[in-house]
């Protein structure tokens, strides 16, 4: 199956060099490029694209505005967010927004690949600087809640954690860890509780920010 992807970056040299990249891939196809965040819009309706890879900031329209309009018109359409910078406001403010995966373009070249790859099964994914920088962030008393929440919970729970971060669903589970549906329906229950979050998303960054994941 062919991935298209539609690049988004408004330093022409810095396209060229990831397409060249991206289509040394069989399955991967570079359907359209821009340089700012209207002409996502527009290309984005036009070429029908599987996933953005797109840089936060650029003219017309940034990246993480470009981003929240996508998740509104175009939600099946996943969104690699690029940056120069991986502090965590930016990583954060571009996951809120909607993107899937967050990449430096220090890191590109190696993380990119595997990015797509991991939207394209359904999961999210952070470049390690930007995973690094948001797990430092998350200090003082929430950081503390959320490493108690993550100590709390046991090997099955852990498990069943895993498999939904990487977008398997309770069938899947079921016959992965060879137990019924229902139990894992239990399971991830309880983890929401114990988490207090509410979400396959907010699961899924959990599990990211603290390495119950390997996407």
């Amino acid at each position: 199956m062919t991935v298209r992807i539609l690049l988004a970056d408004d330093h022409q040299l810095f396209r060229d060099a990831l397409r060249v990249m991206l289509e040394q891939e069989k399955s991967i196809q570079v359907v359209a490029e821009t340089g700012d965040g209207l002409g996502v819009l527009k290309l984005v309706r036009e070429t029908h694209p599987d996933v953005l890879c797109m840089d936060i900031n650029m003219p017309g329209m940034n990246g993480i505005a470009t981003t929240r309009r996508l998740a509104a018109l175009c939600p099946t359409v996943k969104v690699i967010g690029l940056s120069a910078f991986s502090d965590q406001r930016s990583v954060l403010d571009m996951l809120e927004a909607g993107a899937s995966a967050y990449v430096t373009k220090a890191a590109a070249s190696d993380e990119l690949l595997r990015a797509v790859k991991a939207v394209g099964r359904g999961q999210q994914y952070l470049c390690p600087d930007a995973a690094t920088m948001v797990a430092q962030g998350r200090s003082g008393k929430n950081g503390q809640r959320e490493a108690s929440g993550a100590a709390s919970l046991g090997a099955r729970e852990r498990q069943v954690l895993q498999l939904v971060a990487e977008g398997h669903s309770s069938p899947q589970i079921s016959g992965h860890l060879h137990i019924a549906p229902s139990t894992v329906d239990v399971h991830r229950r309880n983890i929401m509780r114990k988490l207090n979050l509410h979400n396959v998303a907010d699961l899924t960054k959990f599990a990211i920010r603290y390495g119950l994941t390997a996407c």
